[in-house]
């Protein structure tokens, strides 16, 4: 057995859940056992991504190891790409 973490986060509330897990476990069934979705019911535990330290993995390929901590991402609500250009067209604008 490993010990890891799954983390899952709103604007207004945070959770990291430790639990142990056996050797060969993915990121979704650990956040799947870690029962995160009891807190956040909002959350898609079979289809979010899902990172190891802020980095993405492949949720459903990725053999977990000692101390990791999955993070589960919520999906964007804006694209960053068009943010940015929003964002860039009010500044020209304004010159």
């Amino acid at each position: 057995m490993i010990t890891v973490e799954v983390a899952y986060a709103t604007p207004q509330l945070q959770k990291i859940v430790t639990l142990q897990v056996a050797s060969g476990t993915t990121p979704r069934q650990a956040a799947v056992a870690s029962d995160i979705g009891q807190f956040f019911p909002e959350a898609d535990l079979a289809g979010a991504d899902m990172g190891i330290f802020g980095k993405v993995v492949k949720a459903d390929e990725y053999a977990l190891q000692e101390g990791d901590r999955v993070e589960v991402y919520r999906p964007l609500i804006a694209d960053p790409k068009e943010v940015r250009k929003a964002r860039a067209a009010k500044v020209k604008a304004e010159i």
